[in-house]
């Protein structure tokens, strides 16, 4: 291809050349500029006569503005555009550890309710930001705000959920976080649920009743063992050791592995439980791991007619701790030890049963002291009439 002629205009460093419009196919002009900067000479494309209203004045103008460095030239504008999107990529904010974060994590129930909370109520807001830019007082905002519309309860789990995206980044020394701890709020809600006599009467002869066996052994286990839903749902048989009598809880809450006893009652329920094929006890469908069963033991719960309030496995589990705990016969550190708490202080709900049985206890000596007291009085009173 022939080189076009350059032709000089009246501006020192313009020119043009002769080309043809792609929208008419008519003749135009096209303006390049030159100009030396940083001791390199540069040559660029100022414009098309017609497509870009360029004149000659105009490609003077911008050749100006482009030797003062008011206005970069386009080789320097993609040089720049090219260096912010390497900056953008090297930038570990709050959303793109999310990302990570949530994606090294398995797809439980637990990481989808995370899901939840990041989106509705960390991104807006913070999903942009590196760790290390949020300030304490957007913090501050963000508890404030939730506190207007939410439970303590939430506020506290979504605080907590932007403690670990953020401790997940320092930790794999992606990005450091911010310079304030975040704290979190106190929540006084524990829920501590229980179930009279009766009321456990009536919840056993519904098991008995239902027809869904999986389900029915599901709650048994829940109120022998005191495990909780998850663990339940993960145990394998492979985690059940017959001949020491422990069961294995892999990855429990409190996060490092653990063992508990396998009582008589628990023993009896896995010798007669189907095994269906599955490496699970409690399998889900296709012989994977459960993740819901919520309906059936709802029904059973419902058949039992317990509270609405009572959750039909985690309850047990509160039932469990707490006929150990008003037994009398279990101190707390034991306690501790076969629900897999990870610190005492969860425990410590059920101090209050543990100290009733003592003062029951205590009352009966009190009360035998007294008996043998009286029979004392009597003995001598007899003698004394003699």
């Amino acid at each position: 291809m022939p080189i076009l002629k350059r032709i000089k205009t009246n501006y020192p460093g313009v020119f043009f050349i002769k080309g043809t419009s792609p929208a008419t196919g008519k003749p135009e002009k096209i303006f390049y500029i030159r100009y030396r900067k940083a001791g390199k000479m540069i040559e660029e494309k100022a414009g098309r006569q017609f497509q870009d209203d360029m004149t000659p004045a105009r490609a003077a103008m911008l050749r100006s503005e482009r030797v003062q460095g008011k206005k970069p030239s386009r080789q320097e504008a993609r040089e720049q555009r090219e260096e912010a999107l390497k900056a953008e990529a090297a930038r570990w904010t709050v959303d793109r550890l999310w990302q990570e974060y949530s994606a090294q994590k398995h797809d439980s129930k637990g990481v989808k309710v995370d899901r939840g909370r990041y989106e509705k109520y960390l991104k807006p807001g913070l999903g942009n930001k590196e760790p290390r830019n949020i300030a304490q007082l957007e913090v501050d905002r963000l508890r404030i705000g939730l506190a207007k519309t939410r439970k303590p309860q939430t506020v506290k789990h979504v605080l907590a959920l932007l403690n670990r995206i953020i401790n997940f980044g320092a930790n794999k020394g992606l990005a450091p976080g911010p310079s304030f701890k975040i704290e979190l709020p106190l929540v006084h809600n524990k829920k501590t649920e229980d179930l009279n006599p009766e009321q456990l009467a009536a919840l056993l002869e519904a098991i008995e009743q239902d027809p869904n066996f999986q389900a029915a052994n599901l709650m048994k286990m829940a109120l022998f063992t005191g495990m909780r839903r998850g663990e339940l749902f993960k145990l394998q048989w492979q985690d059940v050791d017959f001949e020491r009598g422990f069961i294995h809880i892999r990855t429990p809450k409190g996060g490092q592995d653990q063992k508990i006893p396998l009582n008589t009652p628990a023993r009896e329920l896995l010798n007669s439980h189907p095994r269906t094929g599955s490496p699970y006890v409690f399998p889900g469908r296709g012989g994977n791991q459960r993740t819901d069963i919520n309906k059936q033991v709802g029904r059973i719960k419902e058949a039992a007619g317990l509270p609405k309030g009572f959750r039909a496995l985690h309850g047990l589990r509160h039932v469990y701790a707490s006929m150990l705990a008003s037994s009398g016969q279990v101190d707390i550190y034991t306690l501790q030890k076969l629900l897999t708490h990870k610190s005492a202080a969860m425990t410590q709900r059920y101090a209050h049963l543990r100290d009733e049985a003592l003062r029951r206890a205590s009352d009966l000596a009190g009360d035998l002291i007294n008996q043998a007291m009286h029979g004392c009085t009597l003995q001598v009173a007899n003698l004394k009439a003699k």
